[in-house]
């Protein structure tokens, strides 16, 4: 049983990783799976081709095929930031009506498992256990923890010191021009900033890390 109760309007960091830290996302197609998943998934509208959908993505690097109108109508969850990661994810949600982020995350976990399952043709449980989720308290974490979450590809040598640029994290869409539109909502992030330039410093200096679930910043140690 999940120890923390998901409130309407309050905001929480959802994180999960692969049974056994196994690699999960092998390829540009599971990444791009799963970025749909997490961005189309925030209202119950259902996609009968996803498979055709992130396909086209793989070539044009947007789902540009889709109306997303529909979906920021009907939308249960905000998703404020993301990482994509290959064994594990975080994300930052927003709830809006009451058990939102419980359907949004069962809808993306049990749907990539079944897609996963069936490419690399294999059974059983592909993510460790129930997803956990930490009610963020006040503003001052959730600045850290989108620190936090957008620092994370550091741990892939190729994307050190290049998390700006890492295509499966929302870091770029909050430095650049946005890739989603208003599927993604970086605005409570961005506004404690007089200017990008600004997020992207307190970001290269964010000494925030993840222990045993919480976040700690060491800075304050």
């Amino acid at each position: 049983m999940r120890q923390i109760k998901i409130a309407p309007e309050e905001y929480y960091h959802v994180f999960n990783r692969a049974v056994s830290k196994q690699v999960i996302f092998h390829d540009t197609r599971d990444y791009a799976r799963f970025l749909f998943l997490i961005l189309y998934f925030q209202s119950p509208l259902t996609f009968p081709q996803i498979s055709r959908i992130t396909k086209h993505f793989v070539k044009s690097s947007a789902f540009d095929t889709l109306d997303a109108d529909k979906v920021i109508e009907k939308r249960t969850v905000e998703l404020i930031s993301f990482c994509i990661m290959p064994n594990h994810f975080h994300l930052i949600l927003k709830e809006l009506d009451d058990g939102g982020i419980s359907v949004y995350m069962q809808r993306i976990l049990t749907s990539y498992s079944k897609y996963y399952n069936a490419k690399y043709v294999r059974s059983g449980h592909v993510f460790q256990g129930p997803y956990k989720a930490v009610h963020i308290s006040d503003d001052q974490q959730l600045l850290y923890l989108s620190a936090y979450v957008h620092r994370n590809p550091r741990e892939i040598s190729k994307w050190f010191n290049h998390e700006d640029k890492y295509p499966w994290s929302s870091y770029q869409d909050y430095l650049e021009e946005g890739r989603w539109g208003r599927l993604l909502l970086p605005d409570i992030i961005l506004m404690r900033y007089k200017d990008k330039k600004k997020y992207k410093k307190f970001v290269d200096t964010s000494t925030a890390k993840l222990i045993k679930g919480e976040l700690v910043n060491l800075e304050h140690l």
